[in-house]
């Protein structure tokens, strides 16, 4: 049975199909390199053999990912990856922020690991369900897809997942948890406030049974800051 997800915000399956999306980011940052059509549908297809996407897929989802997905999946399943870990460590001028007061979101940087949540993609919709994640993730090549090595349960398994890139000028490598709760405090985009973000994919993650003790600590913070 394929899981379908139904809610209702901005960020949709319909909406990031139709270019609704993609529109909006135009018009809050008109200076903002964009990837093409064309350089997105390349990157999606050089991750596979032969250029042909013809195998069930697993994706790796470490943030808004876990809780609106805005794909049709097979099944999800808890996974821990190896190598990188999650951190807000990409500024945002659009979504969560704006170029007046910049947010922050997550990415998967360098070292150690990360739990999250995984969805099997079978084959016959995975063109379909693939291009919609590249339509959403990369839109200004902020972050770079790639196999990732992980286990659900004792099973290990690779999954596409993004990482940041270190390259671009909105990375953040190093911020306190007080500095990095202060600027989601105050951030906020057509896609809601910035503390939204946080705190539903820690309560996501609490609620799967995976907590992340780090964002736990900014969801304190931040309610504590005038």
């Amino acid at each position: 049975m394929i899981m379908k997800q139904n809610k209702k915000n901005i960020l949709t399956r319909d909406s990031i199909l139709s270019g609704d999306v993609l529109e909006l980011v135009k018009a809050e940052n008109q200076s903002m390199p964009l990837l093409t059509e064309q350089e997105r549908n390349d990157s999606l297809l050089s991750m596979f053999k032969n250029r042909t996407i013809n195998q069930d897929v697993w994706l790796f989802g470490y943030g808004s990912l876990i809780w609106n997905p805005a794909i049709h999946f097979e099944r999800k399943s808890i996974m821990t990856i190896y190598g990188f870990h999650r951190k807000f460590c990409l500024k945002t001028y659009l979504g969560r922020g704006s170029k007046e007061v910049p947010g922050l979101v997550l990415g998967l940087d360098h070292g150690g690991s990360c739990r999250g949540i995984a969805f099997k993609i079978p084959a016959k919709i995975a063109p379909k369900e693939l291009e919609i994640i590249w339509r959403r993730e990369m839109v200004g090549g902020s972050y770079i897809p790639k196999w990732l090595t992980g286990k659900i349960g004792e099973t290990q398994v690779k999954a596409l997942g993004f990482i940041v890139d270190r390259k671009q000028d909105r990375y953040i490598k190093k911020l306190s948890n007080r500095e990095t709760a202060a600027i989601i405090s105050r951030a906020n985009g057509f896609l809601g406030p910035c503390a939204d973000y946080l705190i539903e994919t820690s309560r996501h993650l609490e609620n799967a049974g995976i907590p992340d003790e780090k964002l736990k600590v900014l969801v304190k913070l931040i309610n504590h800051i005038d």
